[in-house]
């Protein structure tokens, strides 16, 4: 493993068992992270992008959930480590956000006892330290007057407020990997773009990776240097973020482009819209698992699944006609 990969994630495979048989939410996921660096991971609602974050943390039921691949943070495999070992890492050197501040904060604690109890557990400070550093943790997040807000309980704050102290506790403990599921979403956008700058602020000072995971483009542009995009479980297409905007690869990213607002667009035309539906896990196509919606889709791609390619340095599609997908651009 390459030092400067901070986490690797190989072939990952995770299969929930259900009354109706087992189901692949996440299906040859592959990619790296490299230390002080953003990847972006995006896709429509189901794709498999949250799945994914779980399956790097193990926050799944494992009586119901297998687990197949390679995931190595530092070069050691999380997939092979006991329970105790696991909870030595997380929410210590890897960290996550997650995207609904109500409910993953506890209601009946303060904000001061959620954020040190971490740092108790990981650091084994003393409670009057841990309560300190929890202190120097939300005025590092920008939350005004912190040595009161310690003492005040989650519904007594506003909700960018809330999401800050959950973003104070996963970086308690200065973890290595930063892991953010859609730190966003249910904010407006002045309180959006706070949390972006702060999280990437907060990537400089401590050299983190983080892996953004989200289905907001914007936000990808906006902070992530590179970019995976997920498709039914699967990666089909990874480029650095300037590619990805210039010369998207897949159809499926072509679309995901195409349906962004322009704000110089002609208001009288219709958004682009990607037509069908996502497929169910349950009946999963038989060879690319976007054909069905494919516009460039044929027998080939009807019978054959296609693997993740190497188009260069920067960027990787699983399609089997990128290139005349790229020919046909170049000569309109």
């Amino acid at each position: 493993m390459s030092s400067t990969h901070l986490l690797e994630v190989n072939n990952l495979k995770t299969t929930f068992s259900t009354e109706k048989g087992p189901i692949t939410a996440v299906d040859d996921v592959t990619f790296i992270v490299k230390a002080g660096e953003v990847l972006g991971i995006v896709g429509e609602s189901g794709c498999g992008k949250s799945v994914t974050s779980e399956s790097i943390m193990r926050l799944l039921n494992e009586r119901s959930t297998k687990y197949e691949g390679e995931v190595l943070f530092e070069g050691e495999n999380l997939l092979h480590l006991d329970n105790k070992e696991m909870r030595n890492i997380r929410g210590n050197k890897v960290s996550m956000i997650f995207q609904d501040p109500m409910t993953s904060l506890n209601p009946s604690q303060t904000i001061g006892h959620q954020i040190a109890e971490v740092i108790i557990l990981h650091q084994k400070l003393k409670r009057k330290e841990a309560y300190k550093r929890a202190e120097e943790m939300l005025r590092l997040t920008g939350i005004p007057s912190p040595e009161k807000r310690i003492h005040e309980y989650p519904h007594e704050i506003s909700g960018g407020m809330r999401q800050r102290v959950l973003i104070a506790i996963a970086l308690a403990c200065k973890p290595n990997l930063l892991i953010a599921d859609e730190p966003t979403t249910a904010l407006d956008v002045t309180i959006q773009a706070q949390i972006l700058d702060l999280i990437n602020d907060l990537r400089d000072e401590m050299n983190m990776g983080v892996i953004m995971i989200t289905h907001d483009l914007g936000v990808v542009a906006e902070v992530c240097q590179r970019v995976v995009v997920m498709y039914l479980g699967q990666v089909i297409e990874e480029s650095d973020v300037e590619e990805l905007f210039s010369r998207p690869l897949h159809p499926y990213t072509r679309g995901l482009l195409q349906s962004i607002p322009q704000l110089d667009g002609d208001r009288s035309q219709k958004l682009h819209v990607i037509e069908g539906i996502v497929p169910s896990l349950y009946e999963v196509p038989k060879g690319c698992r976007f054909a069905p919606r494919c516009s460039f889709a044929d027998e080939l791609c009807l019978s054959e699944s296609p693997t993740l390619e190497n188009v260069n340095k920067n960027q990787k599609v699983r399609c089997w006609h990128y290139e005349k997908i790229m020919q046909k651009e170049l000569s309109c």
